[in-house]
C-alpha cells in the first residue's frame, strides 16, 4: 500500500510540475462595436469563406464561415460584391488582417498555411493583424459585433485543433 502511494505521489507532481501548453488565444476586437454581438463558434475545422463588400459604401457588410460541410449564418448583411474561398485539404487560416474606420471594417485579409489569401474591401482606415500567439494553432471562429448593414467590429479566437485518435485530419 505504502509504494502505491509513493507511485501516485510521485506521478501527481511530476503533473503539477509540468505547465500545460496553452492551447488557446484570442485577438482582441477592433472597431467602433455597435450594434449587436456576434459569434460564429461552431464544430469542426473552418473550410471556408464568405464575404460580402457593400457597392456604394465599400465597407464589409457581411460574411459566413464554413465548418466542415456547413455555412453559418451570415452575420451582417449578405449584399453587396461577395468573394469565397474553399479551403483545400489541411488548409488552414492562420492570420486575418484588414482596416477598419469610421464604424466600419472596410477591409478584411484572410491568409491560410498554404500562403493562399481572400482579400475584400477597401484599404483605408487604421490597421489591424490578428494571429495566434501559439505555434500550431489556427482560426476556430470571428467574434464582434453587426448592426444589420455591416460590420462594426471584429475579433479573433485561435485554438489547436484536436482530432479524435485514429482520425484523420483532413
Amino acid at each position: 500500500m505504502l509504494q502505491f502511494f509513493l507511485i501516485l505521489s510521485a506521478v501527481y507532481s511530476m503533473g503539477m510540475a509540468a505547465p500545460l501548453p496553452d492551447l488557446f488565444s484570442y485577438s482582441p476586437a477592433v472597431g467602433d462595436g455597435s450594434g449587436t454581438e456576434f459569434s460564429t463558434a461552431s464544430e469542426g475545422r473552418i473550410t471556408g469563406i464568405r464575404v460580402w463588400e457593400n457597392n456604394y459604401y465599400y465597407y464589409i457588410s457581411g460574411f459566413q464561415l464554413k465548418y466542415e460541410s456547413n455555412w453559418t449564418a451570415v452575420v451582417g448583411a449578405n449584399s453587396g460584391n461577395q468573394m469565397e474561398m474553399i479551403l483545400n485539404d489541411k488548409e488552414a487560416i492562420i492570420q486575418v488582417s484588414g482596416k477598419y474606420y469610421s464604424g466600419y471594417i472596410y477591409e478584411l485579409v484572410f491568409i491560410t498555411n498554404q500562403w493562399r489569401f481572400l482579400k475584400v474591401g477597401q484599404c483605408s482606415g487604421l490597421s489591424f493583424n490578428f494571429y495566434p500567439t501559439q505555434k500550431g494553432n489556427e482560426l476556430r471562429f470571428l467574434s464582434g459585433r453587426q448592426n444589420g448593414s455591416g460590420i462594426t467590429s471584429i475579433g479573433a479566437h485561435w485554438a489547436t485543433i484536436r482530432t479524435a485518435p485514429g482520425k484523420a485530419r483532413n
